[in-house]
């Protein structure tokens, strides 16, 4: 019988791809504390993407602990611009000053992806797609929030790239998965192994 597979994330993005990729999983979010893992990876100078692997890592133990006899994934995504590490926007003004911030200028999403069981990582893969924002005008801008509206505060940076997000954009290079949040080829694979993804 194959394990019963739980995913720890409320990203609607995350699970739309894994029921596209014909996968039979439950939800159950997990809630960390994502602030103050990503202050004390700052304090200690570790990179985006250690972090972000981190976070996936306590996202899946969280719901590990409480489904023992179940494989859990959790995921995370940090976007890091320079030396800034961004998180999704409290309100519609603070996602407009991101977007100016990005304007123009390439930055990485450190995505993370981790399997558990019984609180024991069994699998783990990390991603860093870079993304270059065209220079659009304020214009465009205030039409594309207006479009969006609350949609951008569920998504770090303020974009989806499956939306009309894309239109930021001048260039995306690395894996398409990893920009919408999942790792999914490597994790499909990892699953395949476990018997859970068709072979």
């Amino acid at each position: 019988m194959p394990d019963r597979l739980i995913l720890a994330s409320s990203s609607s993005t995350r699970a739309a791809l894994l029921r596209a990729a014909g996968l039979t999983f439950e939800i159950e979010p997990s809630a960390v504390e994502e602030a103050r893992i990503k202050r004390l990876a700052r304090a200690t100078g570790d990179s985006a993407g250690a972090c972000a692997l981190v976070l996936a890592v306590e996202k899946a133990r969280v719901v590990s602990v409480r489904h023992t006899e179940a494989l859990i994934i959790g995921a995370d995504q940090i976007l890091v611009a320079g030396d800034t590490w961004f998180d999704k926007a409290g309100d519609l003004a603070e996602a407009r000053q991101q977007l100016r911030a990005l304007r123009g200028r390439s930055h990485v999403l450190a995505t993370a992806v981790s399997v558990l069981r019984d609180g024991a990582a069994l699998w783990q893969a990390t991603s860093a797609p870079t993304l270059t924002m065209r220079d659009f005008s304020d214009a465009f801008l205030d039409s594309y929030i207006a479009a969006e509206g609350e949609s951008l505060l569920s998504s770090v940076g303020g974009y989806r790239i499956e939306g009309r997000g894309v239109q930021l954009f001048s260039r995306i290079a690395g894996d398409h998965f990893a920009v919408l949040g999942l790792p999914l080829l490597e994790l499909l694979d990892f699953l395949r192994l476990r018997g859970v993804a068709p072979v």
